[in-house]
């Protein structure tokens, strides 16, 4: 689980605190005029992600979301992992909604800059159980937000990713970017006593480290929320706590060590109606229930 770790200090200083941008367009150029309109035409556009709408937790990072059916009237939600629950990790099978939270935000605008502090008045939704989720509401509503940052909301997607898509992880924590592709799906995760399911695999490139849990998966193409950034094999140890292992249909156990790992999103606007309320027997909603 990627909390902050005395490793992680020592891995940020040898790769550098800097950010990297955000792939712009697919390597390769076309030989011809009539190739390249193919290309274009084949491959989504790629744009540089950056941190506005991230924020840093005292443990971890998230980002300020908003669903596709939210009104800028709404609370504004921070979604960040199950792990990084401040009252400590939820047992395996347990759910918990609507308790209270002053937990604090920092806010960042595009350059990583704090800009501002965001204050939760509940914990909304938080489970280590299938997926690994906390979603806060706060005391703000986005127009709010936006009016006195300058800031908005990141969208999160209510269809499933897709593999070899674009991805930046965008840590609130560090201030830095990590770029690579989805590389495929993970039928169970399992690590320690915590099983997830259905989650997102990264390419070798997203070198997550601790710190980094809860920051949102962003689509290059589209810009929205696909997933949140949760764990990562550490040391090569099979389904230990930081070393998660894969487990397949037919329950084949693989262990990929330096391989980063997400938890899916798009199940979650399902569940959540007007007001940014939570309704978990909404139809469609398929997130664990206490």
């Amino acid at each position: 689980m990627r909390k902050p770790l005395v490793a992680a200090f020592f891995a940020l200083a040898i790769a550098g605190a800097g950010a990297a941008p955000a792939v712009a367009a697919p390597a390769g150029a076309p030989a011809d005029a009539a190739g390249a309109q193919r290309a274009k035409a084949a491959s989504p556009t790629l744009q540089a992600v950056n941190f506005a709408g991230t924020v840093s937790l005292s443990n971890c990072s998230g980002s300020v979301i908003r669903f596709p059916a939210s009104v800028d009237t709404d609370p504004a939600l921070v979604l960040t992992n199950g792990h990084c629950l401040e009252t400590g990790f939820p047992s395996p099978g347990q759910v918990i909604t609507g308790q209270s939270s002053t937990r604090s935000f920092g806010l960042l605008n595009s350059a990583g800059t704090r800009v501002g502090t965001l204050r939760a008045n509940q914990v909304v939704y938080s489970t280590m159980t299938d997926t690994d989720v906390t979603i806060y509401r706060t005391t703000t509503t986005y127009a709010s937000i936006r009016s006195t940052y300058g800031i908005n909301a990141l969208t999160v997607q209510d269809t499933h990713p897709v593999a070899g898509t674009a991805i930046t992880v965008a840590s609130g924590y560090w201030k830095r970017l990590y770029n690579c592709n989805i590389d495929g799906f993970v039928y169970r995760l399992k690590e320690g006593d915590w099983t997830w399911k259905d989650s997102v695999r990264y390419t070798s490139a997203c070198n997550t480290i601790g710190g980094t849990s809860g920051s949102p998966v962003i689509d290059q193409s589209t810009g929205k929320v696909v997933a949140v950034n949760n764990t990562g094999n550490e040391d090569g140890e099979r389904c230990t706590v930081n070393n998660p292992c894969e487990v397949d249909q037919n329950g084949t156990v693989t262990v990929r060590q330096g391989i980063n790992y997400a938890e899916e999103t798009y199940q979650i606007p399902a569940c959540f109606t007007t007001g940014n309320r939570l309704n978990l027997s909404a139809s469609g909603c398929t997130l664990p229930k206490p």
